[in-house]
């Protein structure tokens, strides 16, 4: 894993990957605490934070469209399945390599509430508070960016689908004032996400008969309860949408609470996109 580690850290400072990311990461933050901090005198560094969390949609893709898919693409994932060390020591060792790449930046920004509080006053527990769980933030799109560069050999196509897959979970609170709440949207919803589901199963591991079961089943289960009843599902898909966006959560901890259920719902999806990851690349090392 060390050795994977250092090869892409070295890969990210040799080229200009990690030097726009670091760029844009600052730049944002930099134009949010001049608009907050300066210009409207706003003592709350989290809010800088907040207004700063929208780079992600550009910055994550522009930082992992690479990581696997350009292995893919120029058949180098072979050697690292050669190497004696699991996938998981190969995904885990790019996936730490991506987060120094991001802490160099947010450890700059770390300063910023300090040299505002030597002119006003500045809540600093809440701001670092804030700021650790921006890094969280920040790790987990990461892992969602590392399971859609798994999927493909094409760069471009992994940098689309992750600013599509971010963007989406940005305004997916907003959204969803549009979309339907009633029963019957709520379970038409849920059989497209069951039948995406078996499609990515299926995907990841060529196995067509667990990705039809997986499939049948829950939404066999999904129509079922909607037949018994149908009450359960009033509002069910908006409710869904708001609980699964990262930024709403985020949004919950710079109004100053420090939602413990954000922070384990952070970790949650690190875990689960890169067991994604795994799983991914085991298929390819086995085909």
């Amino acid at each position: 894993m060390r050795a994977v580690f250092q090869h892409e850290l070295r890969g990210f400072f040799h080229s200009l990957t990690a030097y726009v990311f670091g760029a844009f990461l600052l730049a944002f933050v930099g134009i949010g605490a001049m608009i907050y901090q300066l210009q409207m005198s706003v003592s709350n560094f989290e809010y800088v934070l907040s207004y700063s969390s929208i780079i992600f949609v550009v910055i994550v893709p522009i930082l992992t469209m690479r990581v696997i898919a350009e292995e893919r693409k120029q058949k180098t994932d072979q050697l690292l399945y050669s190497l004696p060390i699991t996938t998981v020591q190969v995904i885990l060792g790019k996936f730490l390599a991506l987060l120094v790449v991001y802490l160099i930046p947010l450890l700059m920004i770390c300063i910023y509430p300090l040299l505002f509080a030597q002119f006003g006053e500045v809540y600093l527990t809440t701001a670092y508070g804030a700021i650790a769980a921006f890094f969280l933030m920040g790790a987990a799109l990461i892992a969602v960016g590392i399971f859609l560069s798994s999927l493909t050999e094409n760069q471009g196509l992994a940098a689309g689908l992750g600013i599509a897959v971010i963007l989406f979970n940005y305004y997916s609170v907003s959204l969803a004032e549009y979309v339907s709440s009633t029963a019957t949207g709520s379970v038409i919803a849920l059989i497209i996400i069951f039948a995406l589901l078996g499609l990515l199963i299926r995907h990841l591991t060529k196995n067509g008969n667990l990705a039809y079961w997986v499939s049948f089943v829950l939404i066999a289960a999904t129509v079922a309860v909607y037949v018994m009843d149908s009450a359960v599902f009033e509002g069910l898909l908006p409710k869904i949408m708001e609980q699964l966006s990262l930024f709403e959560r985020f949004t919950v901890i710079v109004n100053g609470v420090f939602d413990m259920t954000a922070v384990v719902y952070y970790l949650t999806v690190i875990v689960f996109f890169l067991f994604l990851s795994v799983q991914s690349l085991e298929k390819r090392r086995y085909n």
